[in-house]
């Protein structure tokens, strides 16, 4: 399987061409966010004010970072359960977010505002947080610094490994991979 080099902010051309299943390897900014920080973003669109991070083309990974230890950007940086975004995830499709990072599945309302957008979904690697934690060059908080490790960070990654689990077209490997073990 060949890993498909993609370079943030997202390209929306890119990203249309990915299909559930391809593994990528990221480099560039990305933000992160969970659940109390994607409620204030949605907040702040609510009340016509200026979000504290761009969101055209941008990728939010779904994760709270352990602090960093000595020679560490950050700590353990894994994968949080995105279902628990659902409900802020349209507002920020809208609102030109390109993709998001997480781990677990979505609801129907998001992979259409998804495909609606155009839009991605990754999967990060569970279990591998201490290691997958050593692709982030830098980070910094940039909203929210009294979330603590919920805070939106801006991340500097290279060759961050991802899967692509909804592409834009709304294919779902978590529909297709079971199907494919079936027929075999």
């Amino acid at each position: 399987m060949q890993n498909i080099p993609l370079t943030l902010p997202l390209d929306p051309a890119q990203v249309k061409s990915l299909r559930a299943g391809d593994t990528v390897l990221l480099t560039g900014v990305l933000y992160t966010g969970r659940d109390a920080a994607h409620k204030r973003l949605v907040e702040c669109l609510e009340r016509g004010e200026e979000l504290p991070l761009p969101l055209e083309n941008q990728l939010i990974y779904y994760v709270g970072p352990a602090p960093a230890s000595p020679g560490h950007a950050v700590g353990s940086a894994g994968p949080t359960t995105s279902y628990r975004m659902d409900k802020y995830t349209p507002p920020l499709l809208e609102r030109g977010l390109l993709g998001m990072m997480g781990k677990g599945k979505r609801g129907p309302e998001v992979v259409e505002a998804m495909k609606k957008r155009g839009a991605v979904y990754f999967g990060a690697v569970g279990g591998a947080a201490a290691l997958i934690s050593r692709r982030i060059e830098r980070a910094e908080v940039v909203a929210y610094d009294d979330l603590g490790a919920e805070a939106i960070h801006r991340f500097w990654v290279r060759d961050f490994p991802a899967l692509v689990l909804i592409d834009s077209l709304g294919n779902n490997l978590y529909e297709l991979g079971p199907e494919k073990y079936r027929e075999q």
